[in-house]
């Protein structure tokens, strides 16, 4: 999900910071500069999402590199590492060259994962994911969310007439491709051997195109590829996705959302698809409250019911009253259309209600404008409460 740097002359200290990165689970390329003026970057250079500062007793050096790194890339975060308590006009000289986080040293990753989750739910619009992304849950498995996905993505490609992008991140298998009869040549785990070197262009080669024009990346193959993917890696998927295409949906399956947090806190909306048996809404219950646990992700989240029939009505108002939040949409409940449109590996046909009911969400979802997050105040992230 995120590209960082760590800027030190130590290399055990660079090495703690590269470490501690590493361990956030956000972080999926890590480089080491050092603060030497033939190692100031210069317009054009790459500059990272989050970058560390590893400060020495004179950090004055470190400064001046934060400073040029602030003109060159106002948007990255530049977190500040001291072994010792700053004093008053050291943090105000931090925050002048740009600094907007200072964490003790060796960094805790509980509290480097947090300034970076900061970092991603304050991201400026030119970050592009928050305005690009929809994601799609289930409560629990069965319940359509591929299926959801599928005929969302086909929608939202007929209405905005731009590229749009499945991601099919769904566990143990990927069944986006399967749905739509395709017959991908590359899948998610090119993309994530890959991660170092990818690219738009070499994104766009891995993608397969639907006759609707819906682009899918295919999900994993076998159950055991699993193993060799990470959130921060998929994280990085989605990152390159979000500057190459409009509007990405991605299948999550059923995921943990503390866990999956770096892909949830860059998507603009969260769809948890549901349906009304004991099962779901239970597990939806819980799914919904361990969101709201993570800072800024319950905002984003919304309750899809699938199947719905109109004697469910009475269940989802009890629903509604202990969530405290209103179902967003209703997906009628169609068994015959749904399972033929299945069986040919095809989307919903045009003319079918629960189609129109599709495309109402699609229109919906775009007319959706995301929740501006509140800045805070770069000195007052400085003195974050450490745990």
């Amino acid at each position: 999900m995120l590209t960082a740097a760590v800027i030190s002359s130590d290399k055990a200290g660079a090495t703690a910071l590269r470490t501690a990165l590493q361990q956030t689970g956000l972080v999926y390329s890590v480089r080491e500069w050092d603060v030497s003026a033939d190692s100031h970057l210069h317009p054009g250079d790459v500059i990272p999402d989050a970058v560390l500062l590893d400060l020495p007793r004179n950090p004055e050096m470190y400064f001046v590199f934060a400073a040029n790194l602030r003109q060159l890339r106002p948007t990255v975060h530049i977190i500040a590492c001291s072994s010792a308590t700053p004093e008053p006009a050291l943090l105000m000289e931090a925050m002048r060259s740009g600094v907007q986080d200072f964490l003790s040293k060796p960094p805790v990753p509980e509290q480097l994962r947090d300034a970076l989750l900061r970092m991603a739910s304050e991201k400026s619009p030119d970050g592009g994911a928050s305005n690009k992304a929809i994601v799609v849950g289930g409560s629990k498995g069965g319940v359509g969310t591929s299926t959801a996905a599928v005929n969302l993505g086909v929608q939202l490609t007929q209405i905005t007439k731009t590229r749009v992008l499945l991601l099919d991140f769904a566990r143990p298998l990927g069944h986006a491709s399967l749905l739509l009869d395709l017959q991908p040549k590359f899948t998610l785990r090119d993309a994530t051997e890959n991660l170092e070197r990818l690219d738009a262009h070499f994104l766009g080669g891995l993608v397969t195109r639907h006759p609707t024009g819906l682009d899918v990346l295919a999900g994993a193959a076998h159950p055991g590829e699993w193993q060799g993917f990470s959130v921060a890696a998929l994280a990085g998927v989605m990152n390159v996705a979000q500057s190459c295409f409009d509007h990405l949906i991605i299948d999550v399956g059923v995921q943990d959302p503390s866990e999956w947090s770096p892909i949830l806190l860059c998507a603009r909306a969260i769809l948890v698809v549901a349906e009304v048996s004991l099962l779901s809404l239970w597990t939806l219950e819980r799914y919904v409250s361990a969101a709201e646990s993570v800072e800024s992700l319950g905002d984003r989240l919304h309750i899809v019911i699938n199947r719905w029939r109109r004697n469910d009505e009475s269940a989802l108002r009890n629903v509604e009253q202990r969530l405290h939040r209103k179902v967003f949409a209703r997906l009628p409940n169609d068994y015959r259309e749904v399972s033929d449109a299945v069986t040919q590996g095809m989307p919903l046909t045009a003319s079918s209600p629960l189609s129109a009911t599709y495309r109402q969400l699609a229109s919906d979802l775009i007319k959706e404008s995301p929740k501006a997050a509140s800045r805070r105040s770069p000195l007052g992230s400085m003195f974050a409460p450490t745990r």
